[in-house]
């Protein structure tokens, strides 16, 4: 039942049992640190606490592997403490200033913040995988939740805590880049608040490495040797080679250059692939076609980049000339999507991103209606389903099961009700559109699990069906891509009344 446990008991050994000096750079015979600073030091008090409770959970070396049912009711702990500090509030304060905004009632308003909450994914991933996914996703919320409220240098607090936390964040940055400036550019250039969103945004990445910065300089005039287990002359940096041209390594401050770049290269670990295990973006399922493996990492981060970018520039392009608090969780979801689907070194879990600010438009103008409200399902569903080979692996079906279910039913959502679909006042021909694309990746998704659970794949094709899972996720993905953009550019009033339609502007309004 804890998929990521033995990891996060172990990054909770290394910052509690090391120097802080040490920590990005310790391999302690299995891995290192490989998070930025903020959950560094998150794993740092949670292990402090436990450390009260049982020396022996977090001791060094010898609570390898240990199982203690006691540590495994503390972990969980963390996760929902954690979840109760930071990710909850967020939530049900944007919904407020959300639904408020959108002229909402409460009670409408009530209902959503229900189905946020109880959002399958995140709870398979963070509650029973065992992550701290929601610190993050609480931190972006509170962000955009400070911007609804004007309150922009607390947004850019907010967001650096999100990225000091996971640099999975990054997801959401542009985005998050071209609201603001777009409002400090329009209607009138505003240079007062563009000064100030930088100078905080500065020193908020500043406070977050300093106590890492103040350490390695204690550390290295007490003689602690940050690469405890390297000898001889120091090793060249990981990345960014060609500083050492231009610095004394002898100097006092290249342990503090040494540890910042050690940093860097932990967290984006371009080592590592262009994708993780069998994930539902266009490259897994393009590497089906066409095995992307034997091409330099150089070309595939190239290509990439360049098919990342062409996702989101269109919707950030939007956002940043139409800087409207209601387009946020849109813009949001599209560049996560985009993301999501052509960035480099993508994970299964990454699927939480766009997810999270697409589940919010359930707060929003018209978000209990059929139509958000069977795309916003359709997109959860899809991603829970393209997670269950990961959940499998660790004996989590049941919950799996019980966890979609459940939420498709409060919804009115297939396989449980067909309630989302045909509504008064909609093209008749969009309608069943909708409906026919759904129902056909609906019962895909039904027929595989059927077909995953009765039938062993061929012995020459052992990933039969995670690739299936892949290609049909990978599809759906790009559909809800698409309806993000559409919806976006619509609620924009960048087209032209008659390209949009009566019908479906007034549908947005």
């Amino acid at each position: 039942m804890f998929g990521d446990y033995e990891a996060q008991r172990h990054w909770m050994e290394v910052t509690t049992q090391i120097p802080i000096s040490q920590w990005y750079f310790h391999d302690l015979q299995w891995w290192g640190l490989d998070y930025p600073p903020l959950t560094a030091y998150h794993s740092w008090l949670c292990g402090k606490i436990g450390d009260l409770i049982d020396p022996s959970w977090f001791a060094l070396y010898t609570s390898r592997g240990s199982h203690d049912s006691s540590l495994k009711i503390f972990m969980r702990a963390t996760v929902l403490v954690s979840e109760y500090l930071i990710y909850v509030p967020a939530v049900v304060v944007f919904v407020r200033r959300f639904s408020r905004l959108s002229g909402v009632a409460t009670w409408t308003s009530s209902v959503a913040l229900v189905a946020i909450l109880m959002q399958p994914a995140t709870i398979l991933v963070d509650h029973v995988h065992f992550q701290y996914n929601t610190v993050m996703l609480g931190f972006v919320t509170a962000s955009m939740s400070s911007m609804l409220a004007g309150r922009y240098l607390w947004s850019a607090i907010f967001f650096v805590a999100a990225l000091g936390f996971k640099q999975m964040a990054l997801y959401y940055a542009f985005s998050i880049f071209a609201y603001m400036l777009g409002n400090c550019l329009f209607p009138k250039t505003n240079f007062p608040r563009f000064f100030g969103i930088a100078a905080v945004t500065t020193v908020s990445f500043a406070i977050l490495v300093l106590p890492i910065i103040v350490g390695t300089v204690y550390d290295v005039r007490r003689g602690i040797d940050p690469r405890p287990d390297l000898d001889g002359p120091r090793p060249p940096l990981p990345i960014f080679q060609g500083l050492a041209e231009y610095l004394d390594t002898e100097a006092f401050y290249y342990p503090v250059v040494e540890q910042l770049i050690q940093m860097v290269h932990r967290i984006f670990p371009f080592a590592r692939g262009l994708f993780e295990d069998k994930v539902a973006n266009f490259w897994c399922a393009l590497n089906v076609v066409i095995k992307l493996r034997k091409y330099p990492s150089e070309l595939l981060q190239r290509g990439a980049l360049v098919a990342t970018l062409a996702s989101i520039i269109p919707p950030n392009l939007v956002l940043f000339f139409r800087p409207r608090k209601p387009l946020l969780p849109l813009a949001l979801a599209t560049t996560a999507w985009g993301f999501f689907l052509f960035s480099y070194q993508v994970h299964e879990k990454s699927v939480l991103l766009p997810l999270m600010p697409m589940t919010l438009l359930l707060a929003g103008n018209q978000g209990l209606t059929k139509n958000i409200r069977a795309w916003v399902g359709f997109a959860n569903i899809l991603g829970c389903w393209t997670m269950f080979p990961l959940l499998q692996r660790v004996d989590l079906r049941v919950p799996y099961t019980v966890l979609t279910l459940l939420w498709v039913y409060l919804l009115g959502l297939p396989p449980t009700s067909l309630g989302a679909y045909f509504e008064e006042g909609s093209s008749l021909l969009g309608q069943w559109l909708t409906f026919f694309v759904h129902i056909f990746f609906y019962m895909s998704m039904g027929l595989w699990h059927v077909l995953e659970a009765t039938l062993q794949p061929p012995s020459d094709k052992p990933d039969l069906w995670i690739v299936i899972n892949v290609g049909i996720g990978a599809a759906g993905f790009s559909l809800c891509y698409l309806w993000c953009l559409w919806r976006l550019v619509v609620e924009s009033d960048i087209l032209p009344r008659s390209w949009v339609g009566k019908e479906t502007k007034a549908k947005t309004q």
